[in-house]
Parts: structure tokens; sequence; C-alpha cells
């Protein structure tokens, strides 16, 4: 299925633009046949134990308001060309592991006028950092990737009402630049399902009790998001446990959602000890998650780590290999991280994006309630499955082009419309931002570019692709004009990119980005907004 329209000036905030297949209300929850048998308690407890079908939506592409583009001009000797920096290299910082996956070079239109790269929706990077600068210090430069921060606010999109995804694209001059950048937000919105429509929940959740989850309480932490996760589950929903550290055992068979206390005395009477074995809990995690499997339910692993492995196989590659083939079979991956001082960011991440869910940091159990309580539907319910996004720039109106962040979620361009090859997966009402940096030939006027979205419905399997313009007219020629979240995505954008020493950062202070950050917490009045602008003076005085 394939629908496309143009991104048109509007003075409204977004305007429905096209629509294809008829829409249809989200299915009613079917029981849930769970086993309610009582647990059998493993070596990690106090005591040692004795040894119907969804139907396609419609899409639709929509706008921010924006006001017509005057003569963009840029010279060409005065764009920047990085040196693409050296990838694949892990990092270690006070016993953190990281990967360096480089920097984005601008490219040529005339070489390569297409950028393809999957959709995430993760925000672990952001957390990561927000624990760093509360702690005092600044992260590594590789711990830092910026659409995570970016997608970890939000874009001020309205969800679409009657379709699947409605796509949206803004741009205006970059106020950190004076040599022409033009900076161009790409953004999707997926439609909304209110927490009594959603899916039945089957959990399996696998736990990390190894020595490592002593340190800072981490294990206390699991325990007490857990419990945030658990509260807001019913009799529809399923629950196994299974935990690992030398060994690795199933603390809890399937039990139905609404029996809170057994499942809570299962989780509370976990204690840590021993080495980490993550490929045995996986393992045992996956074969319980199959044992419980329903299709007409969401069903998820949910992995709560620090990502420390020292037992079994230890490289996150070789692991991968266990899980692509119950990713076939429908069950999805939540990682959730937490500690800091021998966290591996590189396991707990590729673990996520291979095993078709989501990365978490959990720093608070603050971030835990707003995962869980809050936005308990869009973080477990999968919309989209294999989720792409092509954007196809016009080279008699862009010279160059650069997009910041997803250096480690690039796609060949010839694999777009290739349905075998892995992309990523996003969550009921979920919103995901792009942003890139352009130069514009000068006094061109025309369509800037198209941009494309493909994906699987996790229902029907059937496979979804749309696209719309952008246009000169679209763009703003003052960044001052521009829409308050446009603003703050650009202010989060530039946040990441001096963290991480980008080249196109280093002419930006900390303090100045405070200043924009503050801008965004007077305008835009939210505990995150401001949280974000305290964060930046908070880096601005490490620094």
């Amino acid at each position: 299925m394939k629908t496309r329209s143009s991104f048109g000036l509007i003075v409204i905030v977004s305007l429905l633009l096209s629509s294809c297949a008829a829409a249809s209300p989200a299915p009613e929850a079917e029981r849930l046949n769970a086993n309610n048998a009582p647990a059998e308690e493993a070596p990690f407890y106090d005591e040692e134990p004795a040894a119907e079908e969804a139907q396609p939506m419609e899409y639709e592409a929509v706008q921010a308001t924006s006001v017509p583009l005057n003569n963009p001009s840029a010279a060409e000797e005065s764009r920047p060309m990085p040196t693409q920096a050296a990838t694949g290299d892990v990092v270690m910082d006070h016993g953190n592991e990281f990967q360096d996956f480089g920097l984005n070079e601008y490219e040529n239109t005339r070489n390569d006028h297409l950028s393809t790269f999957a959709l995430d929706v993760d925000t672990a990077s952001y957390s990561m950092t927000r624990r760093y600068i509360n702690e005092g210090n600044l992260p590594p430069a590789e711990a830092i990737r910026v659409e995570e921060f970016v997608n970890a606010f939000d874009a001020g999109y309205e969800a679409p009402r009657k379709s699947a995804f409605a796509l949206y694209a803004d741009g205006a001059p970059s106020p950190f630049e004076d040599d022409g950048t033009y900076l161009i937000r790409f953004g999707v919105k997926g439609y909304e399902v209110p927490d009594y429509a959603r899916k039945p929940l089957v959990l399996t959740f696998v736990i990390d009790v190894s020595g490592s989850m002593k340190m800072d309480n981490r294990l206390d932490l699991v325990k007490d998001s857990l419990e945030l996760l658990v509260d807001q589950l019913d009799r529809f929903d399923s629950v196994a446990i299974v935990v690992y550290g030398s060994r690795s055992y199933t603390v809890l068979e399937p039990t139905r959602g609404d029996d809170y206390n057994t499942i809570m005395r299962a989780i509370n009477k976990l204690k840590s000890g021993g080495s980490t074995n993550v490929e045995d809990g996986l393992r045992i995690g996956y074969k319980e998650a199959m044992h419980a499997y329903d299709q007409d339910a969401t069903n998820r692993v949910i992995l709560c780590s620090d990502g420390v492995a020292n037992t079994g196989e230890t490289a996150w590659n070789a692991l991968l290999n266990d899980i692509h083939g119950y990713v076939d079979q429908g069950i999805t991956m939540t990682s959730m991280g937490f500690g800091m001082g021998n966290y591996n960011d590189v396991l707990m991440e590729q673990l996520a994006d291979n095993g078709n869910g989501n990365y978490y940091y959990i720093d608070t159990l603050d971030e835990s309630k707003e995962l869980f309580v809050e936005n308990l539907t869009s973080t477990l319910q999968v919309i989209a499955m294999d989720a792409k996004i092509q954007i196809d720039f016009n080279p008699d109106v862009v010279s160059y082009y650069r997009l910041i962040g997803y250096e480690n979620r690039d796609i060949a361009d010839e694999d777009f419309r290739d349905n075998a090859v892995d992309a990523g997966e996003i969550g009921a009402g979920h919103s995901a931002v792009a942003i890139y940096a352009v130069h514009f030939d000068a006094y061109a006027e025309g369509r800037i570019a198209t941009m494309q979205m493909r994906w699987e419905d996790p229902d029907t399997h059937e496979v979804v692709e749309i696209s719309g313009d952008l246009n000169t007219r679209d763009m703003l020629d003052r960044y001052e004009d521009a829409n308050e979240y446009y603003q703050l995505a650009v202010t989060v954008m530039q946040f990441a990119e001096v963290l991480r020493e980008s080249p196109w950062g280093q002419e930006t202070s900390l303090r100045m980005i405070s200043n924009y950050a503050e801008d965004a917490a007077s305008t835009i009045r939210t505990e995150e907004v401001e949280e974000f602008a305290e964060l930046v003076w908070q880096a601005a005085r490490i620094r």
C-alpha cells in the first residue's frame, strides 16, 4: 500500500492532506488464559529451593506551520566537510562501556541524494547523560547519541486520529552557524491507543541478580520499577520471571497480571550474588516467553540489567544470534539499564535494537514512572515493525545535507524496500524526529525533499509506505519565527553535538545553549523541559 502527499504551506498547526484505507477501531482486549500456578523459588531468593485480527489503518501526511523561504544561499566553499571519525571502537569510561559510531558527514546531493535510516525512539543516552551531569561529570563523547536526546522530548506533533502515522516537516536557519546552514526537522507521529483499549501484555521479566547488581542499590531500583509496572496490570495480562547470576532459573511461571501479591512476592524476595551469565538468562527467558505466547497479545521480554556479562557467551554480537529466531515469532524486547561505574551500554542497546524493541536507562524512579505508569501502552505496544525513513533530496535545490545522529541506525539506500532488512520499532503514540543540516543552491526554489516512511503492520503483516514533499515555500527565513517545539528540538540537538565534541559544536558554548534552553522552558512549561534547562546550566558549570 502506498500513499503520497505534499507538505503544503498552511496557517494552522497541522492539516490532513491525504488518506487511504479506512480506519478501524482498536480491537477489544481478549481474555488471556494465563497460568496462575504458585511460583517455584530459585537460589536467588532469601531461601534455597528444592533441587480478533486488526485491520489496516489509513495514513496521512501533515506538517508544522511555516512561512515561505526567501532566497536561501550558502557559498559552496564555506560548507564544512568533516573528516569521518573512526567507527566501531569500544570506549571505556570509569568502567562503563560505550561504542564509537563516528559522525555523519555532509553529503553532496550530486553524488548521493538519498539518506536512509531506521527509526529510533530510544532515550537511554539522554538519561545516562543526566546521571553523569547530576553526579558532577560530563559524559564521554561516545555515550552521546543525538537522536536519543531529541526523542526524549515531546515533538509537539498532533497524533493522527484516522490513520496510523502522520508525517511532519519544518525548517529554519540554524541559530548556531552563520554560513547559510538551515536545519530541517523531519518527524513522524503514531496513532494513540488509550490504556483501556491496549492489547493484553504477556511479559517475561529477565532480571540480573549477579553480584554487580548490589552496587548503588541497583536491584532495589529494579524491584521498585517493576512494582510500578505490575501495579498497572490486570487479569488479561500475564507475568513470568526469570533471574540470572551464576546460573539462571524461572522463579515465577506465567501468572495472571492481577495476582499482584504473588508477582511482587517473587520480585521482592530476589537478592544479588554471583557472576553474570546473561546468555543463559536470555535463553531461559525467551523459552518462557514462547511458552506463554499469545498471538492476540503483546509478547515482550523485559531485560533488567547493568549489561555486565562475564560468564557464558559475553559478546553482544554472538548473543544476538540467540534472539533472532524469537523475534521472528513476534516476541519483542525492552532492555532497561541500571547502574553506573561498570555499565555496558553497548550490550544493552544492541540487544534491544536487534530484539525489535526499545532501550531505556533508569536513573531514577521518576524515569520508571514515566515509562510504566504515564506511558505504559506506548512503551510496550508496538504499532510499527521495521520502520524506515528515506529522505530524497532534490539536487536542484539542495547542494549538501548532513543527518545529525542516527549513525548506528544507517541503512543502505538500496535496502529501503527490502523487507528482510531489520529496522526500528515504534510504540503507540510515539513520535520520532530526525534533524538535517542543509545548504541550498543560491536562489533555488521548489521541492526540497521527499520524505518516505515504510513499515510492517505488526497485526496484519502488511508492508505500508507513505510519503510527502517539503518545498522551499514551507521554510522559515528566521529561526525566531519557528514554533517552540522546533526550537526545543534544535537546542537539544546542539547540546548533544557539543557533548559529543562534534566539529559543528565547537563554536557553540554550553552557556549559549543554556540561554536557548531557558527560552524553551519559559514557553513550554513542562517539568521535563525545565529539567533540561537546569541540566544544561549544570553542564556549563562543570565545563
